[in-house]
């Protein structure tokens, strides 16, 4: 008996691609890796700033007031602490009379000055004097002075010193420049050094009377060069010591005592009267 052959047939169709499968052990492993990742970046950030948790805790309530005063229909206000500026100290100008203090507190002030105060270091316990024969307020922004910093500018040199006090003393050139222009070039240089050292106590002294009046040298117009200083000072906020009346006599002068004829020149009396003021108008 013959066999039946078994007779097999090809289909024409193609057969499928095996299904890709998702594994969810593969999700969580990668939630999990972020996660790790995201939780050792806030630890590193929380252990390198101190202030880091106590900013994000301000941060958040902040927010939450906001939120909350928004749905309720208030009016957000920024807070006071975040935007009140510092408090400036009153200045009364110019500087009233105050207790001496010792003459260990020139060592932290600096003077500026042309020809009228140079002499200063010489005569009294103020040594930290800068300044030369062509400094005078209408250049002061200009010329040159030598220092422990190099041959600059007064400002330059202001900028590296940073004296906790500082007093300028400048107005040789009364009489041979225009009392505006003086004020002008004086006020740049006085905002200049402020701006850049609010902390320092800056006084600007008061140019002294002259021993007599000449041509183009008055005791009416170092008066009015005087106003226009106390002024300055007022609108730029620094101080402003009144060495004119330190050293005026009674007739709107200088004092006898405090010129030196013979070399016409501001007397060692003077110095020292100039040296007790200060010490006895501090702010």
């Amino acid at each position: 008996m013959e066999k039946k052959g078994t007779i097999h047939r090809i289909s024409n169709k193609k057969r499928g691609r095996p299904k890709i499968r998702f594994n969810f052990g593969i999700l969580i492993l990668i939630f999990a890796l972020s996660f790790a990742g995201c939780f050792a970046l806030y630890m590193i950030a929380a252990n390198t700033n101190d202030d880091f948790l106590d900013d994000s805790d301000d941060k958040i309530v902040v927010q939450e007031q906001a939120t909350e005063a928004a749905s309720e229909g208030e009016d957000v206000q920024p807070s006071s602490e975040a935007t009140a500026p510092a408090e400036k100290p009153d200045i009364v100008n110019p500087v009233p009379q105050s207790s001496a203090v010792d003459e260990e507190y020139f060592d932290g002030c600096c003077l500026v000055t042309d020809s009228t105060l140079l002499e200063m270091g010489s005569h009294t316990a103020f040594k930290d004097v800068i300044g030369n024969a062509e400094l005078n307020a209408v250049a002061c922004n200009d010329v040159n002075v030598e220092s422990n910093y190099g041959t600059v500018t007064v400002y330059q040199v202001m900028q590296l010193k940073k004296p906790a006090n500082l007093y300028i003393m400048l107005g040789s050139d009364i009489g041979s420049s225009e009392v505006d222009d003086m004020v002008a070039a004086y006020t740049q240089l006085v905002t200049n050094i402020h701006s850049y050292l609010p902390d320092t106590k800056l006084y600007v002294m008061q140019l002294p009377p002259a021993a007599y009046d000449t041509e183009s040298v008055t005791n009416e117009k170092i008066n009015l060069y005087n106003g226009k200083l106390l002024a300055m000072a007022r609108d730029i906020g620094v101080y402003c010591i009144d060495t004119n009346t330190a050293l005026k006599s009674a007739e709107g002068k200088l004092s006898e005592e405090y010129w030196d004829a013979e070399n016409g020149k501001l007397s060692d009396a003077a110095y020292k009267a100039l040296s007790d003021y200060i010490r006895t108008h501090t702010a």
